[in-house]
Parts: C-alpha cells; structure tokens; sequence
C-alpha cells in the first residue's frame, strides 16, 4: 500500500483499536497509528494489525518509550524486539531518534520495505533552533523518510521557531507544537512543509492534540488538504 506523503491526517490509535479504527475511517483518517504501548492484548497484536489492514488504510506502529511519553513497562530489549516482530504487518515504524538500539529497527524495515519515521518527542520546552534543525538533520542521516519533532511551546515565539525550522527543513518532516499553545500548529504546520498531524479519535493521546475531523475540515477551510 502506498505510505501518504502530504498533509496526511493521522489518528492515534491505542486502546479497543479495531473499533477506534474503524471510526478513524469514518472520521476521514488518511493514516493510522497503532500505539502498542497503550495495548495490553500481547498476543494478539499481529491479529489486530492484518484487521486493520482490512479498513485499507496505511498503519504506522510504535512503541512509544516511556521517557517520550510512552507507557511501555518492560524492558528496553523487549520494547524494540517487540516492535521489530510488528514490522511486517505496517506499512511504517516510528522509532526515537534517541533509542540506543533504532538501528536494529530500521534496518529491519529497510529489509520488509516499509517507511521509517524517527521521532524526537520534548515535554518540556522548545530547543533552540539549531538544536531542533539539528534533531531533524541527525534523524535523516540516521535513514529516516520522515523525522518528527514535538515540542512543548510556552510562548507563541516558540511555535514561531518550530515552524521556521519546518519551513526550511530539507526532506520530509513532520512537526508538532504540543500543549494548548501550539494547538494550532496541528493545523497551521502542514502549510509550513509539515507531511504529517496527528489527531485523537475518542481521547487525546498526546497533549493539544485535535479530533480527525476537525484537523480535516479545518484543514479544507485552508485549502491545504486534498
């Protein structure tokens, strides 16, 4: 299946995923993203990912690590082997730039030709420009197709700078302002270059974060999404 590459809506999906999913079609989803770190039903994650595949839209899967705002409770080893068994049955892996052992999972995608998508998540602030310019730069360099960045904003300058350093990324990039402060960015940063915002289909997974169909229709407004 062909990975959208613009200005696509994903819905983060982690508990009761098949049904979640299903609304994210409805609520016009382009991209799914399976969070296996909010799932508890271990062995039966590959028969959740070939249903999702059902619905025919692309699933991106993750193993969001605790100090990125994830909830996986085993062990380091476990997270990544745990994802890398995944990476058949998507069409895209996400893995953080500041994993020890990302290269395991991205030359196992490289192997199954699926997307890579490395991801550098703040809760805290929002870096300096060139530290963010250099977070994207280093996750290209490390075989990403798109890098992600998220930051936390605590004034309208911060998403200033996020967006600049979008504007004037090279490659795919995927840029996010978290937290009521940069709300907005879910909507405003595809215009900056961003190839990707995320939204919640019943509950927010991530701060700031807008339901599918507002992120489309406000999206339409702007005439930024096909």
């Amino acid at each position: 299946m062909a990975f959208p590459s613009n200005r696509s809506v994903v819905a983060s999906i982690g508990k009761d995923p098949i049904n979640t999913s299903i609304r994210a079609k409805e609520l016009g989803a382009d991209i799914l993203e399976l969070r296996i770190d909010l799932i508890n039903e271990e062995p039966h994650r590959i028969r959740i990912l070939k249903e999702l595949k059902e619905l025919g839209l692309p699933v991106i899967i993750t193993n969001r690590m605790k100090k990125e705002g994830g909830a996986w409770s085993g062990s380091e080893e476990e997270r990544i082997h745990e994802l890398m068994s995944l990476i058949p049955y998507a069409d895209a892996v996400d893995v953080e730039l500041c994993a020890e052992k990302k290269d395991l999972v991205i030359d196992e995608a490289r192997r199954a030709g699926k997307k890579v998508i490395i991801s550098t998540h703040n809760f805290q602030n929002t870096p300096d420009s060139e530290v963010m310019a250099g977070f994207i730069c280093e996750s290209f360099e490390k075989g990403a197709d798109i890098a992600k960045l998220a930051v936390m904003p605590h004034s309208l300058d911060d998403v200033l700078r996020l967006l600049d350093v979008t504007l004037h990324s090279s490659g795919q990039v995927c840029a996010i302002a978290m937290g009521e402060i940069g709300k907005h960015s879910r909507v405003m940063a595809p215009l900056y270059g961003s190839v990707m915002t995320y939204g919640y289909v019943d509950i927010p997974v991530a701060p700031g974060q807008l339901r599918v169909d507002e992120l489309k229709n406000m999206l339409k407004i702007l005439s930024i999404h096909p």
